[in-house]
């Protein structure tokens, strides 16, 4: 139930639904889950690069004034959002006491009241910029921040600043009900579960996409950047903090040596589905590995990706 690609080679297996006999093709949408997070990243550094916003702006700066006034949010910046630094918990206390919370579908209740309503009482047990917490939260605040700063949605910003810009026809918040390629997602049982949807905590998670428009994605990245979108994607890649005991941190991006080549990568995963990518764009290579079944990717990846780097060496 899975899709791996080698260079410029599609490899599928499995099906698109158990049981169906179809194997998926490369207009097959999944679940990218945390890989979203790379996208937000982007959306980020456009509006840095464009002087809306500084990377060490407070974002207290763009939050109502209800929120301005709590002390342990006035230190957090867009910076500490965009490589987990912040401070701010994995996920939010108040997730699952919001009204019409699911666990088979955790973020779709969780709307910008929700959210800061949590916000208006957090209590920091770390100074931003200090340590790394891997946080949804965090990334899920960003994504809201960028849509307020923009005023625009964020599947309109990813549409308008990413996805038109690299011809990526089939990368949205929601698939297109007129031409529904989304694939059945099943979870470490292998029992069918319901595909994610998300509200504020949308940059965290929320994005479908298909393994070719996810190279074309890592593609985009291996030339000198040129174009607006280019740049945005060369400044997601640039060192933000260092993640012992051997990883850099961009924004979003993990960056680690492999073959003593320097590879970017990221992974997702939902209740039925786990995604990874990884490009080195020195080499002109990438991987994406994208599955419909909650079994865990990065392995068989690093090892495509392993092939990849000592094939050109």
């Amino acid at each position: 139930m899975s899709s791996k690609t080698i260079r410029s080679r599609l490899i599928f297996f499995g099906e698109t639904t158990k049981g169906n006999s179809t194997l998926p093709t490369d207009i097959s949408q999944y679940e990218i889950g945390s890989i979203s997070k790379v996208f937000t990243a982007t959306l980020l550094a456009d509006l840095v690069l464009k002087n809306t916003i500084s990377l060490d702006d407070a974002v207290t700066k763009y939050l109502p004034d209800s929120l301005k006034t709590n002390t342990d949010l006035q230190k957090i910046t867009f910076r500490s959002l965009a490589n987990h630094t912040s401070g701010l918990p994995r996920l939010p206390g108040n997730l699952q006491t919001v009204k019409g919370y699911t666990e088979s579908d955790p973020y779709k209740a969780y709307d910008r009241k929700a959210l800061y309503a949590y916000l208006k009482n957090y209590k920091a047990t770390q100074a931003p910029g200090e340590k790394f917490e891997y946080s949804n939260l965090g990334f899920g605040l960003l994504g809201d921040l960028i849509s307020v700063i923009s005023k625009k949605t964020y599947n309109q910003l990813i549409q308008e600043i990413i996805a038109k810009p690299l011809s990526m026809t089939a990368t949205a918040d929601k698939v297109d009900p007129k031409n529904n390629q989304l694939v059945s997602v099943y979870n470490s049982k292998g029992e069918q579960v319901p595909v994610w949807n998300f509200n504020a905590l949308a940059g965290a998670g929320v994005l479908k996409s298909t393994v070719t428009d996810l190279l074309q994605f890592a593609r985009s990245q291996f030339k000198m950047p040129e174009t607006d979108i280019e740049k945005a994607m060369a400044e997601t890649k640039q060192f933000t903090y260092f993640l012992p005991p051997d990883t850099d941190m961009g924004m979003a991006w993990h960056i680690n040596m492999l073959e003593g080549i320097t590879f970017y990568w990221h992974n997702g995963g939902t209740n039925g589905s786990r995604s990874f990518i990884g490009i080195a764009p020195d080499e002109k290579s990438a991987v994406v590995v994208l599955s419909n079944s909650a079994v865990e990717t990065d392995e068989y990846a690093m090892k495509i990706l392993d092939y990849l780097l000592t094939q050109k060496n």
